[in-house]
């Protein structure tokens, strides 16, 4: 059965993976399952070391966003790396990555980023943005990511530059209800 209250065809509700909540069972939202199982299965994560969901909230020339940041890998207390989903082009994905891995700690800057479509990845380094490899395989796992450990730069973002990687996420993330034609969900404002 199908939904249309949103503009994501629903077919009922899954269960997390992570943590065990019930969510809207989507084609999105079943890739985002799939790559958690990677994080868990294949690349031995705990699911304790996942913070899934996280949000990063934006408001610039009027426009509010809620930015989504669908996994940080957390060991020991330290975030490492941040993975964003989104379908298509992972080219177009990259900035509004890297941008999230500089802000969404003010305290430091998440090391490594990961954009994937669900079938292809980029691990990208986030201060400088130099892709360091292309596939799922280069997800690093656990071991190679905790050996990796002492030789991420973890300080934070200068000050002077979070807002600019803010508005990045503002501008790259903000959703536009059907670009500007009628809206085809029942009372959309938009529409």
């Amino acid at each position: 059965m199908s939904d249309v209250t949103s503009h994501h065809l629903t077919y009922g509700y899954l269960c997390d993976f992570i943590t065990g909540e019930s969510l809207a069972d989507t084609d999105d939202e079943r890739y985002r399952q799939r790559l958690a199982r990677l994080l868990v299965e294949e690349k031995g994560f705990a699911k304790s070391e996942i913070e899934p969901r996280l949000v990063i909230e934006t408001l610039f020339a009027g426009n509010f966003v809620s930015s989504k940041i669908d996994f940080v890998i957390k060991i020991g207390g330290q975030r490492l790396l941040l993975l964003r989903y989104g379908p298509g082009s992972l080219v177009t994905r990259q900035r509004p990555a890297l941008a999230a891995a500089r802000v969404l700690d003010p305290n430091q800057v998440i090391p490594l980023a990961v954009v994937s479509n669900g079938e292809d990845a980029e691990l990208l380094e986030s201060r400088s943005g130099r892709v360091l490899g292309q596939g799922l395989q280069a997800i690093p796992d656990r071991a190679a990511l905790t050996a990796q450990l002492p030789h991420l730069d973890f300080s934070p973002l200068a000050e002077k530059r979070r807002e600019p990687e803010l508005r990045i996420l503002n501008a790259f993330d903000i959703e536009i209800c059907c670009a500007g034609a009628h809206c085809a969900l029942p009372g959309a404002k938009e529409g």
